[in-house]
């Protein structure tokens, strides 16, 4: 800042010296301001001073009293006759002509003479006493000792504090990309891409699962499978539950009642794909309508995980298999439930033919 250093580099005398671009005071062999390293040029001779008389060869300067006292030995009037003389212009002499041979052009006007280059003045060196009198820390450039107040080196112009951080706090760094952005750009496209099929998948895993195992089940050959076991619930003389598992079309298991049901259990779990239900007394058409046949049938099947699934099954007033769809995985246990019926009389009894199970290979 201008006006902060009032010192010297070389002690504690006050400068005479400032900077012509910030105005701070600078010592006269600083050759760098310490505000603001503005090159200040070389530093003076220390052996020659400003003084307000005139200087002689061997750098003594003359007092003006001296000076004020001689008298000219030349008059004036001779005086002003030589400064008159001395103004008036002298042409220069003619110049001899060239001898040319005949056909060769003539030569080009000469050169005048050149005047040598202003030679630079040497920089100084500093004298041991006077780096001495600075204290300081030392230019990491050059090692110059500096005063404690200096921003600059006073030899180099090399910045005295550069690991320093400004007094409002660390400086926040700003993320930039690196390399080519446009690689970054697909890498996070991918990025997203397969995060959103993997939520997907997370998502619609079920159903997607269900739709596979459909497909599956449209392909494959059905195989019938056989139950190891057939409870009912109720069952009236001669008509057994093991009847409507038998396969035998002319025996039945003979129901008492609506809600009357038969369980047919599995020893191993297996993919039910459908049920195929024989409903009535006989496939004849006289003898099915001859006795009371469910009209609507209830599924309940029971997987190996304890889980259970309702499908509802409605029978045509015919005789002959009728295929139900069901799909369904690690089936042990089916139990088929008479919702209602056709030519129910009283006292009379519903008759289920036959009920077949076929599985998935």
């Amino acid at each position: 800042m201008p006006g902060a250093r009032h010192l010297c580099g070389r002690g504690a005398a006050v400068s005479a010296r400032s900077c012509p671009q910030c105005g701070a005071p600078v010592a006269p062999t600083d050759d760098f301001c310490g505000n603001c390293g503005n090159y200040l040029g070389w530093a003076a001779d220390p052996g020659r001073t400003a003084g307000s008389g005139s200087a002689t060869r061997d750098g003594a300067a003359v007092p003006p009293e001296r000076t004020a006292g001689r008298v000219d030995a030349v008059p004036r009037e001779a005086d002003d006759a030589a400064h008159q003389a001395r103004s008036t212009p002298v042409p220069p002499a003619p110049m001899p002509p060239v001898r040319t041979s005949p056909g060769e052009p003539p030569p080009a006007a000469r050169l005048g003479p050149v005047l040598p280059g202003r030679p630079e003045a040497k920089r100084p060196l500093p004298t041991a006493a006077a780096e001495a009198a600075v204290h300081g820390p030392p230019c990491p450039n050059c090692g110059t000792a500096n005063p404690p107040g200096r921003r600059f080196c006073r030899r180099c112009a090399t910045p005295l504090h550069q690991g320093q951080r400004p007094a409002g706090g660390p400086r926040r760094r700003r993320w930039r990309w690196r390399g080519d952005r446009s690689r970054w750009l697909r890498r996070l496209a991918a990025l997203l891409v397969v995060a959103a099929l993997v939520a997907a998948l997370w998502v619609f895993h079920p159903r997607l699962l269900a739709l596979w195992e459909d497909l599956r089940d449209r392909i494959a050959n059905p195989a019938p499978v056989a139950p190891t076991s057939t409870t009912a619930s109720a069952a009236v003389p001669d008509h057994p539950a093991a009847a409507a598992a038998d396969g035998l079309s002319n025996r039945y298991w003979g129901a008492p009642a609506v809600g009357d049901s038969v369980d047919f259990g599995f020893d191993e779990p297996f993919r039910l794909l459908s049920v195929v239900v024989h409903a009535g007394a006989s496939a004849e058409e006289e003898g099915f309508v001859a006795q009371a046949r469910p009209s609507s049938l209830e599924l309940v099947v029971t997987t190996a995980d304890g889980g259970t699934r309702t499908l509802p099954v409605t029978l045509a007033d015919q005789p002959g298999p009728q295929r139900t769809d069901t799909g369904i995985s690690d089936v042990v246990r089916v139990r088929v439930v008479v919702r209602s019926a056709t030519g129910l009389a009283p006292g009379g009894h519903i008759a289920l033919g036959e009920v077949e199970f076929f599985r998935r290979p």
